[in-house]
């Protein structure tokens, strides 16, 4: 079988559905953990924000050493820690300390995870297609499949067989990265920047001040994605009332639906959409579903702004990337790296704005959303600024 640059793209699809397991998956086990191990809930509290700190460590390396030894090295790392990741948790808290166990299996997926969020963009960015800003729409679409593929499929699997074969399911989840990272040793990857054009240095970047602008967009962009998206399930629950799993299903869920729809719906029509038009719109829906979800009374309506935001972020990562990509053509893997790095620091400040303002005001999360809206009307005037810096030119 010959593998050509449509099979580089689909393993880069795959690629991000990599990284929804070792994002999602252990997060399903907080609980078992909890009750089999006698871990203390701040304990696996820590578990989530060391997995995202190594992202984030990773994310600021990358732009160092992965041109040195080169994307496919780089991409084969990132598939062999998440595997093995997933493989360790399942051997490590039987022969050790349970929670250190745990831990060090963290972080091996979290330095893979890391990796394939900075490589995964540039790789597809560089694969001959037409139209790329479509290709990386449809590209991020598949992490938000992913996250809604492994609730769903380890639900299932936990009501078949009982969560207590959870180590079952880690290893059928590790598969994906074995064989995807398999592929990418065969299937072909051209390089960012051309042969005949020398890629941006750091500080040529941090001297642009257009990559400032792009910088300040993916802060906003990740921000408004997760203010929203991590509290969706609390959300549900506090305002309707009903169970955990039914507030899952309804706000997570719901949001990660509607937010790979956008991302698929661009990947789709994007030839006949003007990018910068279509992140303005979404970034003014955002504000409105922001305003629904905070200032009405009603439950149900404060649901369906939730879900509306979901559709609303879906195209401000990935055409913030696609933008950067346009714009800043020879900026190469320390522009991504740096680009995937403030989104995640977006990510962390978006749900930790919405907490703290929630506490402060009593436990009043609709105060914590609207305060919130910070994030995408900062994204418009950058938009604004970008459209108004083209006219000039």
């Amino acid at each position: 079988m010959k593998l050509t640059y449509k099979t580089t793209m689909v393993s880069c699809f795959v690629g991000y559905i990599v990284q929804a397991i070792v994002n999602n998956f252990l997060p399903l086990l907080f609980i078992t953990f909890q009750n089999t191990y006698s871990i203390p809930l701040s304990q696996i509290t820590l578990l989530v924000t060391i997995n995202f700190c190594v992202q984030l460590t990773v994310d600021f390396l990358a732009a160092k050493f992965i041109d040195k030894i080169g994307y496919r090295a780089s991409i084969l790392i990132a598939h062999i820690f998440s595997a093995a990741g997933l493989i360790l948790l399942t051997i490590l808290p039987g022969i050790i300390d349970p929670f250190t166990g745990i831990l060090i299996s963290v972080i091996a997926y979290a330095v893979g995870g890391g990796i394939i969020e900075v490589l995964i963009s540039p790789i597809m960015e560089s694969c001959p297609v037409d139209n790329k800003e479509k290709a990386m729409s449809l590209l991020h679409s598949f992490y938000c499949w992913g996250h809604v593929g492994v609730v769903i499929l380890s639900t299932l699997f936990f009501k078949v067989f009982g969560i207590t074969h959870w180590p079952v399911l880690a290893l059928i989840w590790a598969i994906i990265p074995i064989i995807n990272g398999i592929v990418f040793t065969k299937t072909p990857i051209a390089p960012l920047i051309p042969s005949n054009e020398t890629g941006m240095t750091v500080r040529e970047l941090f001297r642009n001040k257009l990559f400032w602008l792009l910088m300040i967009m993916m802060v906003c962009s990740g921000a408004s994605e997760q203010a929203v998206s991590q509290w969706a399930s609390a959300f549900a629950e506090q305002g309707l009332g009903i169970s955990k799993a039914a507030g899952d299903l309804a706000g997570p869920m719901t949001f990660a639906i509607l937010m790979g729809g956008a991302r698929a719906f661009y990947g789709k029509y994007g030839e006949k959409i003007n990018l910068d038009r279509f992140m303005l719109f979404s970034s003014v829906l955002c504000i409105i579903a922001y305003l629904l979800a905070s200032v009405t009374p009603s439950p149900i309506v404060s649901l369906i702004g939730c879900a509306l935001c979901g559709l609303s972020v879906g195209i401000m990562w990935p055409g913030t990337f696609s933008k950067a990509a346009a714009s800043l053509r020879t900026g190469g893997t320390a522009m991504f790296a740096f680009l995937a790095l403030t989104g995640d620091l977006g990510c962390a400040s978006g749900p930790a704005l919405v907490g703290a303002i929630s506490e402060l005001t009593g436990g009043n999360m609709k105060a914590g959303i609207l305060t919130a809206l910070i994030f995408p009307a900062t994204l418009i005037v950058c938009l604004l600024l970008d459209k108004r810096k083209k006219t000039r030119t």
